[in-house]
């Protein structure tokens, strides 16, 4: 019932908290309006394969692959990213930042160069909140103008 889908919820919440990420990536497309997609990608990693294992099932998404000594659960579907984070919102603590802002760049629909530009701040933002990201950081902003001319 209605106890169980917010016990798993808050569960959830808590995994992605301790040992999940949620990451913003900004890449080159050349089917997209503006030569760009955004796309958040929800990660949680742990060292055990079972650990990991049973969350297709309990999300509904996802795969769990290899990734050195360890394992990651991952989904990079944007539907489904935004169902789980809307879904955990409630319950997160650490990352509710995170959460807030890849929820804010799964709703904002890339219609202009602004737009694009836009998004791409909000995923400095949320790049700069992941304590791993620090010798990985992309400034996507300068990356994403340096292919606008001024005459666009």
């Amino acid at each position: 019932g209605k106890e169980n889908v917010e016990v798993t919820h808050a569960y959830l919440a808590g995994f992605i908290d301790g040992d999940g990420s949620i990451m913003a990536l900004i890449e080159r497309h050349k089917e997209k309006r503006f030569g760009w997609r955004v796309r958040i990608v929800l990660k949680i990693t742990q060292k055990h394969e079972q650990d990991v294992s049973f969350l297709p099932a309990l999300t509904g998404c996802g795969a769990v692959c290899k990734n050195g000594k360890t394992f990651d659960w991952k989904t990079r579907n944007q539907h489904e990213v935004e169902r789980i984070l809307k879904d955990v919102q409630p319950y997160a603590r650490v990352k509710r930042r995170q959460i807030d802002l890849a929820r804010k760049i799964l709703k904002t629909p890339i219609e202009s160069q602004e737009d694009l530009l836009s998004v791409a701040t909000v995923a400095d933002t949320l790049s700069r909140l992941n304590v791993r990201s620090n010798n990985r950081r992309k400034n996507y902003v300068a990356k994403i103008q340096t292919f606008f001319s001024s005459n666009d």
